[in-house]
């Protein structure tokens, strides 16, 4: 079971974000943090906002990643020989891949139409 935090344990955890640097800038954060409303200088909430952003960027990814290994590379099935080596297989973050694993974090996207 979970038990609940404690003031200490809490301390001990703003502490160490002031140490950390997150991927995505604090100014970052800061700009859509003062656009969403909240307006705030304590640097170690913009660096916990970052943070839980960051996790949600990399489940994402990852969730993107295993949608486009499981619907496979059509571009990689072309006729290969035998003897020339393998090249390091490039993954691409596609739509068809995005949308899957957006929609189970809850967030419906559409490709929008393409004119010509």
């Amino acid at each position: 079971m979970n038990q609940p935090i404690t003031g200490d344990e809490l301390l001990n955890f703003f502490k160490t974000l002031d140490d950390y640097a997150p991927t995505l800038p604090d100014s970052l954060t800061a700009h859509y943090l003062s656009q969403a409303g909240l307006h705030t200088s304590d640097p170690r909430i913009i660096r916990l906002v970052s943070l839980a952003a960051q996790k949600f960027i990399t489940e994402v990814a990852s969730d993107a990643l295993t949608h486009s290994q499981m619907r496979g590379n059509p571009a990689g099935s072309s006729g290969s020989s035998g003897n020339k080596k393998s090249k390091e297989k490039k993954n691409c973050l596609r739509m068809e891949d995005l949308q899957p694993a957006l929609a189970d974090m809850g967030i419906q996207v559409k490709k929008p139409a393409y004119y010509m």
